[in-house]
């Protein structure tokens, strides 16, 4: 069947829910660098996040403890704590500590989407890949070995700019090779709704849709669901999710108007 439009996947809160993991991975990081004194909450991660920029949770792990001794009258120039130290602490809480058989907080990450649901869109001609700023490793343990996908088109960390620069999801179009054809990028961050941004901006061409999920930790209240779905919408999403699976085939063609 011929594609008629692509869409591309964010992984984190799109395809698995991270609040136990990266995000805890992140407080936990950040509680161990401040010695105890801070462990961010999850509106403080949100709030970080939704400067649309931070979108590396190691980065963020490093924002966040800069901003801590910030506050307390320190400038982070003086500060004597390496990038790779955090990073290495990081992912002996979010891979742990074996590095052959991961024991850390991924293994514990439910499934936000089924393999089936892939299976309809490409039933119904729409392309589809991922662009994540995961690594490589973290984005391949759950696409090929928990959704068990055979070499899912992906790019990661590792093979291009974090978002949201968009010349990760170009690099994803080219491997889908779908032509001109209309594209959706699904994400939960504003990071992600500005990459699409910053796609048009570089693509003229093409049409380009940004679609926002909700991630599960903002779903405990519908004051915190309504709020977060204005600021996706906000950052320029054209719809709003609560589930990454409520995307079928028909909502794609009402919004593309092409399916």
């Amino acid at each position: 069947m011929k594609t008629v439009v692509a869409v591309v996947f964010d992984i984190d809160g799109v395809v698995r829910d991270v609040s136990g993991s990266y995000r805890r991975a992140l407080a936990d990081t950040v509680e161990h660098f401040t010695d105890g004194a801070f462990r961010p909450s999850s509106q403080e991660i949100d709030a970080l996040k939704g400067e649309g920029v931070w979108n590396n949770d190691w980065e963020a792990s490093q924002e966040l403890i800069f901003r801590h001794f910030e506050a307390q009258g320190q400038a982070r120039e003086q500060l004597t704590l390496a990038y790779s130290t955090i990073v290495q602490f990081f992912q002996s809480r979010y891979r742990g500590t074996d590095p052959v058989h991961w024991n850390g907080y991924i293994c514990g990450e439910p499934l936000l989407l089924e393999a089936a649901y892939l299976e309809s869109l490409t039933k119904a001609g729409i392309a589809w890949g991922f662009f994540s700023g995961a690594t490589q490793g973290s984005a391949r343990y759950v696409l090929e070995q928990r959704l068990e996908l055979v070499e899912p088109v992906l790019i990661a960390m590792e093979d291009a700019p974090g978002k949201p620069d968009p010349t990760g999801l170009f690099l994803t179009l080219e491997r889908l090779d779908c032509g001109e054809c209309p594209v959706i990028y699904v994400g939960d961050t504003v990071a992600d709704m500005y990459t699409i941004s910053q796609a048009r901006e570089r693509d003229h061409a093409r049409s380009w849709f940004a679609v926002g999920v909700l991630p599960p930790h903002v779903q405990e209240t519908e004051t915190r669901k309504n709020d977060y779905r204005e600021t996706l919408r906000q950052a320029g999403a054209h719809i709003v999710l609560d589930n990454v699976q409520d995307l079928k085939p028909e909502v794609v063609g009402e919004l593309v108007g092409e399916v």
